[in-house]
Parts: C-alpha cells; structure tokens; sequence
C-alpha cells in the first residue's frame, strides 16, 4: 500500500499525536484493510521521508498531554502537510484503542524551530540548492503553524540561495 506523506499526517491527527511505532503500526492496519498483509516496517521509509519535509513533526513529551512521561519522542501533523485520511482510517480509533493526544502548541513550535534552524545550517554549509528552496517555503508554513519567527533564517537561506 502507498500512503502519501498528507496521509501519515491525518492518521497522526486523528489520535493529536502517535509514536513512530503507532503510526507504522496504524499504517499496517490500514494496508491490511486495502491489499493484505503488511508489516509495521515497511512504512518506515515513509514516515522519514514525512518528517524530513514537514509533513510530520517528531517533539519530546512535554510538547504532549494525556500521555505518561517516556513514551515519546511523538510525531506530530507538521506545518507542511494537509493531512487527510486514507481510506477506513476512522476505523483506527476502534482498532488501536489509543487515548487521544492534546499538543502544546508552544512547545511543539518550539521543538520545530529548533529543528528548521539546524536544517537551515546544515543546507546552507552543504550547499545544497534544492534544500535551501525546500526550507524557504518550509518556513513560511512554519511561522503560520506555531509562534515562531525564522525572519534571520531566511535571510541565511536567501543570502545562500543567492
């Protein structure tokens, strides 16, 4: 089954937030529902590939309530992404009997400003054009999503791209 980054974003959003080991597993329902029988694993490329453009975001345990302290690191619905849900996915609730997540919205921005800078330097050492262009965007969403303000980050990232 493929799922699309906005997919593994709305079945994040659906619980408010999943451990990584969730929502691979919550994927593996889906896909079992859809064509048979998959592993948790083989959505783990996936789940990367959402958290390395924003659709998903990965936060510690204080940026999340209702759970019990150790659980995380969770994911989270990130600034890029228009999660929408795949087909049967509001069975999920019913199927994984998870409670449901609240995110401290402040916290979240936090943890997601931390990581867009360090992106950030790390494109503009490498050099890598493509990157730069993906963060620029990424940043715009970024400051719509969490209260955050990345207005010297993309000045580096404009001044690289340059």
């Amino acid at each position: 089954m493929d799922v699309t980054a906005d997919e593994l974003a709305g079945v994040v959003d659906l619980f408010g937030a999943l451990t990584r080991e969730e929502l691979q597993a919550a994927a593996a329902e889906l896909a079992f529902k859809a064509d048979g029988d998959f592993e948790p694993d083989a959505f783990a490329d996936d789940v990367d590939d959402a958290l390395h453009t924003y659709h998903l975001l990965a936060v510690e345990n204080d940026a999340v309530e209702g759970t019990d302290a150790g659980e995380g690191p969770w994911l989270l619905a990130g600034p890029i992404a228009f999660p929408e849900l795949p087909e049967s996915a509001a069975d999920l609730p019913h199927i994984m009997d998870l409670a449901e997540r609240s995110v401290d919205r402040a916290a979240a921005g936090q943890a997601a400003e931390s990581r867009f800078r360090a992106d950030a330097a790390t494109a503009v050492e490498s050099g890598d054009a493509d990157r730069i262009a993906e963060l620029l965007d990424v940043s715009y969403e970024l400051e719509a999503w969490a209260p955050v303000d990345l207005a010297a980050a993309r000045e580096r990232l404009d001044t690289a791209a340059d």
